[in-house]
């Protein structure tokens, strides 16, 4: 191993200031119907600032923790995952909202097991694709194995149901195999195959054609599927240049739907206006590009390739929260990384993100 240098540290610095940022945001979005729901302003703050801290203090220690050994356990870890998105749905261990059961009641806590798959299938597949080498190229060995991992993975997600996530994991899973010189026929192929299996599942429930069709027209049902929508375009657009100032956002006031999480940026935008959201945007840019400068640099073919992989993981969630909120994409639960309310997206994501900086002390980059 090369010498050690420090960690990234316009890495720490976006991750820090999207994390701050999302305090503050999530506490303003969600003031109000917190007190309405749970009689406390502060409930979505607490939370954000209890998992925030636990999610530095994971970041801190993957920084430190040799990528190395992380890698030597990469089948373990992925076994985990697929254990945990199993037992989920065995009655008294999963938790169920909103039709949907996508998490495991820990005590007073629920931990969301897709979040920590989508770092588990990264380690797994870095170290995978590390010890197949050419044979990335062939079709037995280089995709077929993959494609079923996929298969299991994003099935049992869909049948959560969560299509979003697993439009993601799909997405790291293609993004991985074509950096890591997948035959591109192959590839292709594969993109051919899973678009009409899209639509198939889009087409398959109605809430999933409801939205889709609204996002085409959502003045169409002004009251209706395209409420979302509408509510969040008319916050970014309510903010103009430099916003309404931080509190005095109108749509939180139960307007819009869940501004401290699938629509945050939308608040963001009414808040603090085309500044705060192109700040934000910056900050991401910042980050995705730190993060390849050290996938190109990184001292083995592991570290590159999970690199990337957290790169892509990132850079897909921002584009379907943020083309979710600009109705540029159909409605879907999507978080924004870092700033979104929600644990276990924000805690494995920080972990995730320390292994890249472990790797990044590893890496000789100007600094």
């Amino acid at each position: 191993m090369p010498k050690k240098n420090p960690a990234d540290f316009i890495i720490i610095f976006s991750v820090v200031l999207l994390t701050s940022i999302g305090v503050i945001m999530v506490f303003s979005a969600s003031q109000y119907s917190a007190g309405i729901r749970f009689n406390d302003d502060f409930y979505f703050l607490k939370s954000q600032v209890r998992w925030s801290v636990l999610g530095f203090i994971a970041m801190a220690i993957a920084s430190y923790y040799p990528y190395k050994k992380i890698q030597k356990y990469a089948n373990l870890i992925f076994i985990i995952c697929l254990i945990l998105l199993g037992i989920k749905f065995i009655p008294g261990v999963g938790v169920s909202a909103n039709g949907a059961t996508r998490w495991i009641g820990i005590g007073n806590y629920t931990v969301q097991p897709s979040e920590l798959t989508k770092i588990g299938i990264i380690i797994f597949m870095a170290n995978s694709i590390n010890k197949k080498k050419e044979e990335i190229r062939t079709l037995t060995k280089g995709i077929i194995p993959y494609l079923f991992l996929m298969a299991v993975v994003c099935g049992i997600i869909i049948l959560e149901p969560d299509l979003s996530t697993a439009v993601v994991i799909a997405g790291i899973i293609f993004s991985m195999l074509f950096v890591a010189g997948a035959n591109l026929k192959y590839i292709f192929g594969l993109v051919a195959l899973a678009v009409p299996a899209l639509i198939v599942l889009i087409v398959s429930a109605n809430y999933r054609m409801e939205r889709f069709t609204a996002f085409l027209n959502p003045w169409e049902d002004m009251a209706g599927d395209g409420y979302q929508i509408i509510q969040s375009l008319l916050a970014l657009g309510s903010g103009g240049l430099f916003g309404q100032g931080l509190g005095n956002g109108k749509q939180k006031l139960l307007y819009i739907p869940e501004p401290q999480n699938d629509f945050i940026f939308s608040h963001i935008g009414e808040e603090l206006g085309l500044i705060g959201t192109t700040t934000i945007i910056i900050l991401f840019m910042l980050l995705i590009w730190r993060g390849i400068r050290i996938a190109l640099h990184a001292p083995d073919i592991f570290a590159s390739l999970y690199s990337c992989g957290v790169v892509f993981m990132i850079a897909f969630q921002v584009i379907i929260n943020i083309g979710v909120a600009t109705s540029i994409l159909p409605v879907t639960g999507m978080p924004l990384p870092f700033i979104s309310a929600g644990g276990s997206s924000l805690f494995f994501l920080m972990g995730g993100v320390g292994i890249l900086l472990n790797i990044s002390r590893y890496t000789t980059l100007d600094r």
